[in-house]
């Protein structure tokens, strides 16, 4: 690593002319890439275009985000073959030379800097952190991890950046990935991992790491296969969307589970009932047969034409041809699509028999002949994925055929549709009647697969919707990440197990992540009282965070004043505020917002407001955190859903959004989880 010049005998500026040195070396880079030029390079106008994307990506790859530190830390080794200081960072640097001045995070020399230890140095002699002010290198501490003498101590630097204010999306947390949470981010592209992961831990920021990860290791094969991040919703993505960029990843896709199964637009709503059983496993099953209703099996022998002759092949010969695509299993249009290379098979071998000698084109040629053509629409008749399901929604006699020993007719009736559509464009198509289309239609065709795939908030997806996100990762891997404890659908994820069979991983890692960093050890030790109720087989989180005085829990009789109140207060601190109420709530709490003069935000709105005060329907909540959370009224959050338990869980995630404090404020009784023995507790 070369030093930069700097006469200086004062460390803190030797490093800020070596932060200045490698900002002036990242912005040559950039230059450099600004200025390529591939006229006379480019073969064709699609290579230039392709050249072309890939220099704006790498142009956009080498910003320098001013108040993003450049470089996070320092590791003095006591021997290293590729030299003894590295400056570790968000990305690589290096000067004019080619030698390098700050080291990407993600290679093999850097990660020390998350897991070496006094009790395993890996010869590292020294640990540098830095700590930054508005992009301003002002301070550094400093680790020695071969000196005895020095004793164990929670870095300061470190706490600081765990708990530093946030307002807007997500930041990175590539300056303080733990070990635990490091060997998440590194594990191998070849096997699916699935992190459980209290509230806190940072299991979405590990998964976008992950992400990032990946693509520096592995990136020729993903550039091929390509990479997806999936989301519950389109506040969550907004409130992601800058994490991948800040390290250097421009352009990954991301998206929610019904922006993958659009195949047909959403206008209806299902009843929980029915939306459980068009989630459940067995619809697959269902479908399958749906999709495969219209096979016949021939009746009429295929006469083939060709000159003077005429070839024929019985109707018992053809049955035998079809009932083994049958059994084949294969997709249903792969195997329509072979069947007429099938039959015209059957009739060259009569070709040859008779003396002829036929080759490929004449096989071909026979394919394409018209009867063979007419007999596989007999017998095999093209689908249309979409037609199929509004069949099955809509014809009592159809699904009651498809539906045979698989649903009870009581469920059959509940999915039915009450008011048939006449067509395509007429149907009211649910969000769960999306995922039935989308699995009829990989029956028919087969779903292109991506090289990995990250599932966020997976704990919420049903069967079914687990089966649509494993499509299209079928030949790849995945990262799935969730809290069994923050499930709020009534189709829920019971087990990690479960969840990956239907996922088409069985048998993936499954990891646990209970030590927080974010959310504060009093308020998670409140929601932790909940889980014996929501989630009894997890195991309490705990959080390396004590934020004393943050905390509190009152009891008003005017709840807007007091609401309004409450987060009047949490605005005279830094940070972020967010104001969680149930979805009935939100009416009253915008307009008493209003009247008060404070304005406020929806969430995903952070990303482009200055506001600091954002308020979030509880059923947004997920995924979201802010440096103080007022939750309004947890009975009615409670109440809002369908039973007891799904409330419950909905309230565990309300409470665990708070990174520096959690003031909540009722009127109606709390649930008798969270109230306290002694009313004046709290």
């Amino acid at each position: 690593m070369p030093a930069s010049k700097s006469n200086s005998t004062d460390p803190l500026e030797r490093e800020r002319a070596h932060l200045s040195s490698s900002r002036a070396a990242l912005r040559a880079m950039r230059e450099d890439a600004e200025a390529l030029d591939i006229r006379d390079v480019a073969a064709s106008w699609v290579t230039a275009e392709i050249l072309h994307h890939q220099i704006e990506l790498r142009i956009k790859a080498l910003a320098d985000m001013s108040h993003t530190p450049l470089f996070f830390g320092r590791l003095d080794y006591v021997h290293h073959p590729a030299g003894n200081r590295f400056y570790i960072g968000r990305r690589h640097v290096h000067d004019g030379g080619g030698d390098p001045m700050v080291i990407d995070w993600r290679a093999p020399v850097s990660q020390p800097f998350y897991r070496a230890s006094r009790r395993d140095p890996q010869d590292v002699a020294l640990r540098r952190r830095f700590g930054y002010t508005g992009g301003e290198l002002t301070a550094y501490e400093d680790e020695h991890l071969t000196d005895p003498a020095e004793a164990d101590a929670t870095s300061a630097l470190l706490q600081a950046e765990i708990e530093r204010p946030r307002v807007g999306p997500m930041r990175d947390i590539v300056a303080t990935i733990q070990p635990e949470q490091d060997e998440i981010v590194r594990a191998g592209i070849g096997g699916t991992v699935c992190v459980q992961g209290a509230p806190g831990t940072g299991k979405t920021a590990v998964g976008l790491h992950r992400v990032a990860y990946l693509l520096f290791a592995h990136r020729e094969r993903l550039a091929r296969t390509g990479t997806l991040v999936i989301g519950p919703n389109a506040s969550f993505l907004q409130y992601i969307e800058q994490v991948l960029p800040a390290l250097g990843e421009i352009g990954i896709k991301q998206a929610t589970v019904d922006d993958l199964v659009a195949h047909v637009p959403v206008k209806g709503t299902d009843t929980a009932t029915a939306a459980r059983i068009k989630g459940d496993a067995r619809m697959a099953q269902v479908l399958r047969k749906a999709v495969r209703s219209g096979i016949r099996m021939p009746v009429e022998p295929v006469v083939v034409v060709r000159g003077s002759r005429r070839w024929r092949v019985p109707a018992y010969e053809l049955e035998e041809l079809v009932r083994e695509m049958m059994e084949r299993d294969i997709r249903y249009g792969a195997a329509r699509d072979a069947l007429p290379q099938r039959i015209a098979h059957a009739v060259l071998v009569r070709m040859e028999q008779s003396g002829e000698a036929p080759d490929d084109r004449v096989q071909d040629a026979v394919a394409r002949n018209a009867a063979v053509k007419a007999a596989v629409k007999e017998v095999w008749p093209p689908v249309d994925p979409a037609k199929t399901v509004l069949r099955m929604l809509s014809d009592p006699e159809f699904l009651a055929a498809c539906a045979d020993g698989i649903l009870t007719p009581e469920e059959q009736k509940e999915i039915l549709w009450s008011k048939p559509a006449r067509g395509l464009a007429s149907a009211r198509w649910s969000a769960a009647d999306t995922v039935l289309v989308d699995e009829a239609a990989d029956l028919v065709q087969r779903t292109h697969s991506l090289g990995h795939v990250v599932l966020d908030e997976a704990q919420d997806l049903s069967p079914m919707q687990y089966r649509a996100v494993g499509r299209r990762c079928s030949t790849g891997s995945a990262t799935v990440l969730g809290d069994i404890a923050q499930g709020t659908t009534p189709w829920a994820t019971a087990s990690w197990e479960e969840a990956l069979t239907h996922l088409g991983k069985p048998g993936a890692q499954v990891e646990e992540l209970t030590r927080g960093f974010r959310v504060p050890r009093s308020v998670i030790a409140y929601a932790s009282r909940l889980l014996p109720a929501i989630a009894p087989g997890l195991n309490e989180a705990t959080s390396v965070r004590d934020s004393p005085g943050d905390f509190s829990v009152e009891q008003v009789t005017d709840l807007d004043a007091a609401v309004i109140a409450a987060c009047q207060a949490a605005l005279r601190n830094e940070g972020s505020v967010g104001l969680i109420a149930a979805d009935a709530r939100i009416p009253a709490l915008t307009d008493a917002l209003a009247q008060a003069g404070l304005s406020h935000l929806a969430p995903g709105d952070e990303t482009t407001a200055e506001a600091r005060l954002t308020l979030v329907p509880a059923t947004l909540a997920k995924g979201l955190e802010y440096d103080y959370v007022v939750l309004d009224e947890p009975a009615a959050v409670v109440d809002g859903e369908p039973d007891e338990r799904t409330g419950l869980r909905r309230l565990y995630v309300a409470l665990t959004r708070a990174v520096s404090g959690l003031a909540v404020v009722h009127s109606a009784p709390l649930p008798e989880e969270l109230a306290p023995e002694d009313p004046a507790a709290w």
